[in-house]
């Protein structure tokens, strides 16, 4: 495989963005004509925006910090990407969060740095090229290991480029100059420095022990690198004869095969009912070898039988009991999950081949007792999915419990902080009950070790190069570690060596330690821990002070979205359907903060249609605008306010104050609703309404014009981060119209907080206008109202002051609630043929006379009602079924019981209506 074709494994990446800038080509520069063009569209088009906007950005190098620079500074490192493959939705929601974090800041005045990269991805990767290989005719054994690695090093560079594109396409704000890769020059010498300086105290060890073996990878995994998975399995009864008696034990496991490994029985000392046969001898069925019985406190006395057979060489806790009675211990597998000639006459067979012979042959003897049903949990590699076993083997490895020790304390001391909190028990059980971590791998890409052998002496040199020579018999004749290190030993280094560790760089001393990292909480172990103990150990304290743990993308049915499963989506395609910024709020706004979002495509079309919203808002206000009107948006209006002025105000500081504290929170789905609620709702549907003149000719008002601006370029400026592109390009639309124009939004200001026009009884006040008009419309699209017909209204008061509000304030609702005649009091009566609905203090009536086709809405009432009594009937009966309840699955049971209560509620809905319609 040659540079050239290395990229064929992925030929359809071209879409993802280009290798050097991630764009198209097109005229990008942000001209006039660009902006009066789309000032003057009707809707809003991405394609035709982000491009342009983002390589404005990139030229400009808006994102790039300043090394020398005085302002406080503000920096994430990405959890850098695999090179494997395609980026997904969990890459996209990531990003997202990542991106607002440093476009909040970096509006807020700091030298924001996001420092980009890619992951070698060591197995993922070895794995992805061999199988590419292997479809060309060849293996990477017959190209050799030096050929393999450059073909490998340059497949995996150049897929990085396609790979960091797609983040492009996402609008992240990176400091794309200093992009790093975990196989460079500079992190692989930060690799080789940290694993001879741990080597150096102790911390680093090669030793012969359990550890997890992919028998399909053919290569060690440590703990966390493996995934538990719950299988119907079996509980085998074998019968082992004790030495010169006719006596048998019986022993129970779920690993049969693994007893021609045996060197051991074990009983718990105070079992009564083994303790006469502690210190006899069993022989080994089928191996016919004599193995001793020793009393060991770890064997569960509840637990099959109570004895247990001990292996050793394939279970780590055996392993220990071996350690403590001096066991042998013998290995039984191969590297490639068959049986070795310990096995005897099962040499040479696949693991489960050898189970099955085993057990037929136990059972012709007459040694197999029973069979029960087991429920396991079989560890499988996180990478091809494939069963682990415990295999013996001599690894390297890191002492971790003194790495340990000052990472716990940081988060019982608070130093260390997990958003939502909830997941700093997880990371701290794990890390209270943390093993030795496994770091060798046996593969041809990644880090190789940095040790050497001498042939002729066997000393051990552990260095940077390679020596000149042995530097105890003086011998050339040196060989390196076959091995490479663990890719997450690369990883763990990332929030420092990014910026140039072990040199003292300008960037190290200035934007070290950062201040957040955004991830998923399936990494908390194998990333997010060790990155602290390396920012310990190396650096002297914390790489970050926050973790934000956002949820986990799942599909409809709420499993987990992965390519394995086909249920994944990508991001690009939703890009370019909606644009990227309809992705990134519909992303946010998707994934409850601490909870998993549950993703379909259907998710994306909200956050278009809220993107598009903003965007026609924008259009509306400065199409009322006159070519010599300016504005300076630096300074709230104060003069010629009306009430619904006021109120908009009020409601823009809260807010502020809201979107605050929620970004300061880490709650950013919270932050995204609140934007959202107040541009759709207050901005939009409520305060423009309220301003249009009845006459499109007719010009708004000249004081709440300069409210509508002054609120929209606060809008604009509290979403950047979320929708960059269309509040950027609204951005340089508005500037022409503004004394304080803005070339770009990405340094701010951020809007401050303020409670000039705090106004809690105005916003009461007007929060019973909009109950009154939300009612009014809920009852005219229940009763199928046509929206351009207007009616009486009849508001009955049980609220003296209520009435006072809306006899004041009727101007504010005739209009949206397309009123006719209004009448308000307390004795007011209901007319003959209306609907009606009850707000807090009111009761509400619509005369429908004339409104619509009694008769037909009747009847269109009446037959939508019995189709649905028709479907409550069938799923009251499936509900009440012993055996669906039995038997189905639980999600699918709650959807039918969600479904029946979401019927029964529009039942009782349209029953209601057919009553108004009745007169009754």
């Amino acid at each position: 495989m040659t540079k050239d074709t290395a990229g064929d494994i992925f030929p359809s990446l071209e879409k993802y963005g280009q290798p050097e800038n991630g764009t198209k080509g097109n005229d990008l520069g942000n001209s006039e004509k660009n902006m009066e063009e789309n000032k003057k569209s009707k809707a809003y088009d991405p394609k035709a925006v982000e491009d342009r906007l983002y390589q404005t950005w990139l030229e400009k190098k808006y994102f790039h910090g300043d090394e020398n620079g005085t302002r406080p500074t503000y920096a994430i490192v990405i959890p850098p990407p695999n090179v494997t493959d395609i980026l997904h939705l969990g890459h996209g929601l990531n990003n997202t969060i990542q991106d607002i974090l440093m476009r909040v800041h970096r509006m807020r005045g700091f030298d924001a740095v996001w420092m980009p990269g890619a992951d070698h991805a060591g197995i993922a990767t070895q794995v992805v090229v061999e199988k590419r290989l292997v479809k060309e005719g060849t293996t990477r054994r017959e190209l050799g290991r030096d050929k393999f690695v450059e073909q490998t090093r340059a497949w995996a560079f150049r897929n990085k480029e396609y790979i960091l594109g797609q983040l492009k396409r996402i609008g992240c704000s990176c400091d794309w100059e200093r992009t790093r890769f975990t196989i460079d020059d500079g992190l692989s010498n930060a690799v080789k420095e940290v694993f001879i300086a741990l080597y150096n105290k102790d911390l680093i060890y090669r030793g012969n022990r359990i550890v997890n073996w992919c028998p399909s990878c053919q290569t060690s995994l440590s703990d966390d690198e493996v995934e538990h998975v719950d299988q119907d399995g079996k509980l085998w009864y074998i019968k082992y004869k004790l030495k010169g008696e006719d006596t048998y034990l019986m022993v129970a496991t779920t690993r049969p095969e693994t007893m021609l490994g045996d060197t051991g029985l074990a009983v718990n000392p105070k079992d009564k009912r083994y303790k006469k046969y502690v210190g006899k001898t069993v022989i080994l069925p089928i191996l016919e070898r004599e193995i001793p019985i020793v009393a060991d406190s770890y064997v569960d006395m509840e637990f099959g039988t109570g004895v247990v057979k001990v292996t050793p060489a394939h279970d780590p806790n055996d392993f220990e009991i071996g350690q403590r009675h001096e066991l042998e211990q013998i290995n039984i597998l191969n590297n490639d999950g068959t049986l070795n000639a310990n096995a005897g006459k099962f040499k040479g067979l696949d693991r489960y081949d050898a189970r099955k012979k085993l057990v037929a042959e136990l059972e012709t003897k007459g040694q197999l007792e029973k069979v029960d049903k087991y429920d396991l949990s079989v560890g499988t590699c996180y990478r091809c999915h494939n069963a682990v076993e415990p295999y013996l083997s001599e690894q390297w490895f890191v002492r971790m419990q003194a790495l340990a020790k000052p990472a716990v304390e940081a988060v019982k001391k608070g130093e260390l902080r997990f958003h939502p909190d909830y997941w700093s028990k997880t990371y701290l059980h794990w890390m209270e009950n943390i093993r030795d971590w496994c770091i060798s791998r046996q593969l041809w890409w990644g880090h190789r070790i940095p040790v050497y052998y001498c042939e002729d002496c066997g000393e051990v040199m552990v260095a940077a190069d390679k020596p000149a020579k042995c530097v105890k018999c003086e011998s050339e004749s040196l060989r390196q570690d076959e091995d490479v290190l663990d890719t997450w030993f690369s990883s763990w280094l990332w929030p420092f060596s990014v910026f140039g560790w072990p040199e003292k760089t300008k960037m190290l001393e200035r934007f070290y330690p950062t201040k957040v990292l955004a991830t998923a909480p399936e990494i908390i172990f194998l990333w997010v821990a060790r990155m602290v103990m390396a920012g310990y150990e190396f650096m002297g304290g914390l790489p970050f002070n926050d973790v934000y743990i956002h949820g986990i993308v799942r599909d409809a049915s709420g499993t987990k979205m992965s390519k394995s499963l086909g249920n994944g989506i990508d991001p690009i395609e939703i890009i370019e359907k909606h644009g990227a910024d309809a992705l990134r709020i519909s992303l946010v706004l998707a994934t409850p903060d601490g909870q998993d979002p549950w993703i379909t495509r259907n998710t994306f079309e909200g956050g278009r249609n809220f993107v598009n919203k903003l965007y026609q808002a924008s259009r509306f206000v400065m199409m009322r605008l006159k070519d010599d009107q300016r504005f300076n948006t630096g300074k709230a209006p104060e003069d010629d306010l009306i009430l619904v002025d006021r109120w908009i105000l009020s409601r823009l500081e809260q807010t502020v104050k809201e979107v605050d504290k929620c970004v300061g929170e880490f709650r950013l789905n919270a932050a995204a609703k609140e934007l959202y609620s107040f541009t759709w709702n207050d901005f939009c549907s409520w305060y423009i309404e309220l301003i249009k003149p009845d006459s499109p000719e007719e010009p708004i008002r000249e004081g709440s014009m300069k409210v509508a601006i002054y609120v929209l370029d606060n809008i604009i400026r509290l979403l950047h981060p979320f929708i960059p592109f269309v509040t950027e390009e609204i951005n340089g639309n508005l500037g022409q119209y503004l004394t304080n124009r803005r070339e770009t939004l990405t340094f701010g200001p951020w809007p401050e907080a303020s409670d000039k026009f705090a106004d809690e009884k105005l916003d009461a006040s007007f929060a019973s206008i909009q109950a009154v008009v939300n009612a009014v419309r809920s009852v005219r699209a229940e009763m199928n109202v046509p929206p351009g017909k207007r009616s009486d209204l009849h508001i009955r008061i049980t609220d003296k002051k209520l009435g006072k509000l809306l006899e004041e304030y009727q101007i504010y609702f005739r209009s949206l609630a397309k009123i006719n005649e209004l009448h308000i009091g307390d004795k007011i009566k209901k007319p003959g043929l209306s609907a009606s609905a009850v707000i807090s203090g009111a009761e509400i009536f619509i005369p429908l006379e004339g409104l619509i086709d009694v008769e037909q809405e009747r009847g269109r009432l009446q037959k939508e009602l019995g189709g649905l009594k028709e479907q409550l009937e069938r799923l009251s009966k499936k509900l009440a079924n012993a055996d669906f309840l039995k038997n189905a699955p639980k999600d699918v049971i709650e959807k039918d019981r969600a479904r029946k209560t979401d019927i029964e509620e529009r039942v009782e809905k349209l029953n209601n209506n057919l009553e108004q319609l009745m007169g009754w």
